[in-house]
């Protein structure tokens, strides 16, 4: 996975982090595509197997295709290969063979290592890579082991069980959204246990890797005087507001609409799950098309939002939300620094979270006005939802993903990739190579609002 020394010098950390996701991308199109891939007499076309291959290295989970109608047990099994290539990143993976094979991690590699992990420094990147793996692998296999015995009473065969359990798993985990029942996990509408397990994968995987290590680290006991640093704090408090508000406001919204009906258990646990598959995950228990159009805005709010940065999610990110908004708190309180958790958060962070939704804002009213002329005979709402969906690499959809047209299809896999690759990534990546300015003009101040 090394590139020559020219090419390294020639191209940001960004861009050749950018490079590698089109080869893993393109490797994903040609492991779909393998002989056997395919269950027997099913034939899918060229922009449709390059659909899901850019959903499954994003971990989107958006398809024009039925996964378990198309693919053959082998297919499947490629399929959570590519979800581990894309929920712990590309990167991550390539350090880990590196590892393997002995191999001398280099500063240029670290660096690649720091941007594609969303990390400042270079300090301890490698050891971060190892207990990445070693989280997700164990938190996979656990999960897995224990859907597929607790699922198995459903199913013909232990086999059967053990596919179903660990790619659910996988999907979770991953926050990747695929399923291979063919209507998501709306089998599982009131199996509560089934429900749970699933939660808890997607927020292990959407939390964010820093606060799983602390967390394990905290628990562990071998750090003496350990202490949560601010990202795990906030990142935590923001995730959890969200869940909470989330839930109530889906509860609130369709209480009077789609969930006559339920029993209040059903009306919470399906405002419940949707809150937290609605971040990155993209399950669903339930069909999202009865949702009311303020719903399915508020559920592409939560979509554009997104995971914690360093996890397997997108959007603009947790902790870019909750300075944006702490920012405007304290700007309405007539204060110019933003405290927290008894600490001040550096201006360089606000200016970062505020490039970041702008840049995200413009992106998806840009997506939006091309798929409104390319898409004629969509309405405007699933529009919008596809979009924040494929932006926020979460995988829920109203059910246009195959009614797209080619072109409809091209613009959500650009969104669906640069989810992935971060916005942050992203902008460093069409800004080139930064030139300090070695002097500095006049300050002057200019009137706003």
């Amino acid at each position: 996975m090394r590139l020559s020394r020219e090419v390294f010098h020639k191209f940001t950390p960004a861009q050749i982090i950018a490079f590698y996701y089109f080869l893993a991308i393109a490797s994903s199109f040609l492991l779909l595509n393998l002989p056997g891939v395919y269950k027997p007499g099913v034939k899918v076309a060229f922009i449709d197997s390059l659909f899901t291959a850019v959903s499954a290295v994003s971990v989107t989970g958006l398809s024009p295709i039925s996964i378990g109608e198309t693919y053959s047990v082998f297919g499947i099994c490629m399929i959570m290969l590519v979800l581990q290539l894309g929920g712990i990143g590309i990167m991550s993976l390539g350090t880990f063979f590196w590892l393997l094979v002995k191999k001398k991690i280099g500063m240029r590699e670290r660096q690649l290592i720091m941007i594609d992990t969303n990390q400042y420094t270079l300090q301890g990147v490698v050891q971060l890579i190892r207990q990445i793996i070693q989280l997700i692998v164990a938190i996979e296999i656990i999960g897995g082991g224990i859907l597929t015995l607790y699922i198995y009473r459903f199913y013909n065969s232990f086999s059967e069980a053990l596919l179903n359990g660990m790619f659910m798993a996988v999907s979770a985990t991953t926050n990747a959204g695929f399923d291979i029942t063919g209507s998501s996990m709306m089998p599982y509408h009131d199996d509560y246990i089934v429900q749970l397990l699933l939660m808890i994968l997607i927020i292990l995987g959407a939390i964010g890797f820093p606060v799983l290590i602390e967390v394990k680290s905290f628990f562990s006991k071998k750090v003496p005087h350990f202490r949560f640093s601010l990202f795990t704090k906030i990142t935590t408090a923001t995730f959890g507001i969200l869940l909470l508000v989330g839930t109530l406001t889906i509860w609130l919204l369709e209480s009077f609409n789609s969930f006559k009906g339920m029993s209040w258990h059903q009306q919470f646990f399906t405002a419940l799950f949707h809150s937290v598959s609605a971040r990155s995950a993209g399950l669903v228990t339930y069909d999202v098309t009865q949702f009311s159009e303020a719903t399915d805005i508020f559920v592409s709010a939560l979509m554009f939002i997104g995971a914690s940065p360093s996890s397997v999610g997108g959007g603009i990110r947790t902790t870019t939300f909750a300075i944006a908004l702490l920012f405007l708190i304290n700007f309405a309180r007539g204060n110019d620094v933003i405290h927290i958790f008894k600490r001040q958060i550096k201006l360089i962070d606000v200016f970062r979270s505020y490039a970041v939704i702008l840049v995200a804002c413009f992106m998806v009213l840009a997506a939006l006005l091309l798929l409104l002329l390319t898409e004629p005979g969509i309405p405007v709402i699933p529009l919008l939802f596809e979009i924040t969906s494929a932006f926020g690499t979460c995988g829920m959809s109203l059910g246009i993903t195959s009614d797209l047209s080619v072109f409809g299809k091209l613009i959500i896999m650009a969104l669906m990739f640069i989810g992935r690759v971060g916005l942050i990534s992203f902008i460093y990546t069409i800004g080139g190579k930064s030139n300090k300015t070695p002097y500095h003009y006049p300050k002057e101040r200019v009137i706003i609002g």
